[in-house]
């Protein structure tokens, strides 16, 4: 009998790597797009959180999601913003390269292993989509808030 290490993924990590790192492409053009005064300024509306809390948010979930699924280590980031675009956009670039270096290493098994996360218990490749789902929820928002500021955004096509 298969067990599901056993059986081939749908995509390879390879091909899982362009996508993810497709999606963190376009993300960054939409940080890059806000002002500067805007990107952790503006909000549509209370309680929306400005985009540049939501990007950051997407940052210490990726950086979870790598560390847990080369340590196992879990443990949850300080949610804490970044006090402004370099910033955010320099921790951005640096993890995409940690991506590209660390990701087709990691072992198939680790993916097929059930993790606790402070928002649940999840398999490893659960974490990985759930990194994709919620980064094009808040890069939707994102569109949204500079079409609200005037600037027309990236397609969101191109990644």
């Amino acid at each position: 009998m298969n067990t599901p290490t056993d059986q081939q993924p749908m995509l390879s990590p390879t091909q899982y790597l362009a996508h993810w790192q497709g999606h963190r492409s376009l993300t960054r053009r939409i940080i890059e797009a806000f002002p500067d005064d805007q990107l952790f300024g503006f909000s549509a509306t209370e309680p929306m959180r400005p985009f540049g809390a939501m990007a950051w948010e997407l940052q210490l979930i990726s950086e979870m999601t790598m560390r847990g699924l080369t340590s196992e280590n879990w443990e949850s980031p300080d949610w804490n913003r970044p006090p402004d675009k370099t910033i955010l956009l320099s921790a951005w670039d640096a993890l995409t390269e940690e991506i590209n270096q660390q990701f087709t290493s990691i072992p198939l098994e680790q993916y097929h292993k059930n993790y606790t996360l402070e928002w649940g218990e999840m398999t490893g490749l659960t974490v990985l989509l759930y990194n994709i789902d919620n980064e094009i929820h808040h890069r939707g928002q994102g569109y949204v808030y500079l079409r609200l500021l005037g600037i027309e955004p990236p397609f969101f096509h191109e990644r």
